[in-house]
């Protein structure tokens, strides 16, 4: 399966390596990724839906298995609220349906081995793990609203509490885009 990105957008904040970030309220970097059902996934699939693009380091690890588990748990008040979970990490498409099955998991889990997305989302960059400084994936979620900006980037996420800060955001950002449909 072929994945097309697109460069990313100006400037907002950068990761720790300086990759830039994607600025809130500018258009969320497309995308085609390999899915673990078997087909490419793109944020124009998603138009008209708020998207939760979550990405994590490592399928089956302590961290990510907790926030996939909470995104789960989340699944049917994300759905009322229309919106739509996509989990991105660098694994294989084995690994993640290996990782759903295991975990019980409804939504998709795309690859991005090259890590061409999570450069585009502010993703990657610099981290110490165990003391020890390293290049890798970022624990981020970009929050993309139903006119395909993003809404918010949630940064060094902290996985316990994340997915009920996520859905609050969702509804802070409709009370807002309520209020400047009123004016």
């Amino acid at each position: 399966m072929k994945k097309t990105i697109a460069k990313p957008p100006k400037a907002d904040a950068t990761t720790k390596k300086g990759m830039p970030a994607p600025k809130v309220g500018s258009p969320a970097p497309p995308f085609s990724l390999p899915s673990d059902a078997g087909r490419s996934v793109s944020l124009e699939d998603y138009k008209g839906k708020w998207v939760v693009l979550y990405f994590y380091p490592k399928d089956n690890t302590p961290g990510c298995t907790r926030e996939a588990i909470a995104f789960e748990q989340a699944a049917a008040k994300l759905q009322r609220k229309g919106a739509v979970v996509l989990g991105v990490s660098r694994d294989s498409l084995a690994s993640h349906c290996n990782f759903k099955d295991k975990h019980g998991l409804r939504f998709p889990l795309l690859s991005d081995p090259t890590a061409e997305v999570h450069k585009c989302y502010g993703a990657f960059g610099d981290k110490t793990m165990y003391g020890k400084k390293i290049t890798g994936a970022l624990r981020t979620t970009a929050l993309i609203g139903p006119d395909g900006r993003l809404a918010r980037l949630f940064s060094n996420v902290k996985v316990d509490g994340h997915a009920d800060a996520v859905l609050a955001a969702i509804d802070d950002q409709k009370e807002a885009r309520t209020d400047l449909a009123r004016e």
